[in-house]
């Protein structure tokens, strides 16, 4: 990967055109399909990523040494974009980049948004590619997402995972543990917004049968 990304934890291969690694992903190539890695803490190479999108990287993993339960606030657009999705939507994008695509960067939680951490460079050119996307008579539209580039800022989860976080509060979903992960760019955020939005319809449109509803025989009415 450009950059000198490591490839997912788990790579799966993906039905868009995407490049993992050194190895490009193409369809059709059978894989086992899986699910986020379970990763809630980070490790010191990925705090050290993580600090590396600050100004002074050193005082901040200064900082995490001495109070490795407290969030950061840290700089997007060099090390990092982010792309910040309501929660529920943003738990079906990771859902569809795991278990139909190439696998995903880090992903957190914090006020009840699912932030997904992407490359570079994402953050300017995603919002023009969901306003290109046609949407058909039964797929609901992408809900809003803010991308983070930039100029922009988000704050970070403890390094410690916490397995009860208050509701309003930060914890990492896909923790960073490594020193350089691989992010996914705007067309992988795209694809999986996309999908996840066409879950989302077929949710809506189907909604589960009600089991302990009368069912009437309508053949013999006269």
């Amino acid at each position: 990967m450009p950059g000198g990304q490591d490839t997912p934890s788990r790579p799966l291969v993906s039905p868009i055109s995407a490049t993992q690694g050194n190895r490009p992903l193409t369809a059709g190539t059978p894989v086992c399909m899986t699910s986020a890695p379970d990763v809630t803490a980070a490790t010191a190479e990925g705090a050290a990523w993580l600090a590396s999108a600050g100004t002074y990287p050193r005082s901040t993993l200064a900082f995490w040494e001495e109070r490795p339960g407290a969030p950061v606030v840290l700089p997007c657009g060099t090390v990092f974009d982010v792309v910040s999705a309501p929660a529920v939507f943003g738990r079906r994008m990771l859902d569809r980049l795991w278990e139909e695509g190439p696998g995903c960067g880090p992903v957190a939680v914090h006020r009840g948004r699912t932030l997904l951490f992407a490359a570079p460079g994402t953050a300017q050119r995603l919002p023009s590619l969901l306003a290109w996307e046609e949407w058909g008579p039964r797929t609901h539209a992408v809900p809003p997402l803010l991308c983070h580039g930039t100029g922009d800022a988000v704050t970070v989860p403890a390094l410690e995972g916490d397995a009860s976080p208050a509701p309003a509060g930060s914890r990492w979903l896909v923790a960073p543990d490594t020193r350089h992960p691989w992010l996914p760019g705007p067309e992988v955020m795209l694809w999986a917004a996309v999908r996840a939005a066409r879950v989302a319809a077929r949710i809506s449109i189907f909604p589960p049968a009600d089991q302990g509803a009368k069912v009437y025989d309508v053949s013999r009415r006269r």
